[in-house]
């Protein structure tokens, strides 16, 4: 399992362009470029008994850094597919990444259905 990119850093303000897939480079990993490794990892991961409001506060945060990281969608796809079940990984809380995950189960259980269905009246 890959460790969180995220390390003990000040939050950078300066918004990152995003590098097309095609101009990275493919051998180091992902994580290498992520945003969040130059961010405090306070952000990403919730204080044991953290106030309902300061969470929102401190995920809102998190997911602004997460809008300008040039790996977002590779973070985000890798949290869903661990399945990472705490902390802001591609600009899903734990919550919304299970959202996530129970609607791709859903849809591919219907798309079985379907395809059965179609196997069974050809």
């Amino acid at each position: 399992m890959l460790h969180p990119p995220h390390q003990s850093l000040q939050v950078a303000t300066v918004p990152q362009q995003r590098v097309p897939l095609k101009d990275r480079d493919q051998d180091a990993p992902w994580h290498t470029e992520a945003v969040c490794r130059r961010d405090e990892a306070g952000l990403f991961f919730a204080p044991s008994k953290e106030p309902t409001a300061a969470r929102l506060a401190r995920e809102e945060a998190a997911k602004r850094v997460c809008a300008r990281c040039p790996v977002m969608v590779e973070c985000r796809e890798h949290a869903l597919v661990q399945p990472e079940p705490y902390g802001v990984w591609g600009g899903l809380t734990a919550a919304e990444r299970r959202v996530v995950l129970a609607r791709r189960r859903r849809r591919d259980v219907e798309l079985k259905k379907a395809a059965h269905t179609i196997a069974a009246a050809g």
